[in-house]
């Protein structure tokens, strides 16, 4: 199981940016995928989850409104789409399945909101 994450970058307070994930070794439309970003000093938090067809999506209160997820099961791939961003969404971002198996996690894209 991986998941190559990417997308990142330096974006000033307001702008927009879209995170890829690219999955492979699972049945990616088997699973619900999710979001998780950990800043400097915190611990990882949830951001946003999706269900196995789309159907169903899960924000977290502080990005409601200003992210939105979404996925493409016939080219394994996971997005986030953020826009009025936050200097407090600086953190790396992480994607991942929603399983009790124990994945390791990808190396992450570094979001960094600043002026």
């Amino acid at each position: 199981v991986q998941f190559v994450e990417s997308g990142g970058g330096l974006v000033q307070p307001g702008g927009s940016l879209r995170l890829s994930c690219a999955a492979s070794g699972f049945t990616f439309s088997m699973y619900d995928m999710s979001w998780y970003r950990q800043a400097p000093g915190k611990e990882r938090e949830f951001v946003a989850r999706i269900s196995n067809f789309g159907g169903g999506t899960t924000y977290a209160n502080s990005v409601k409104g200003r992210f939105t997820i979404s996925r493409d099961n016939a080219k394994n791939m996971l997005f986030l789409q953020m826009n009025s961003l936050k200097p407090e969404d600086t953190a790396v971002y992480y994607c991942t399945r929603e399983t009790t198996a124990s994945d390791s996690w990808g190396q992450g894209t570094q979001v960094t909101v600043s002026s």
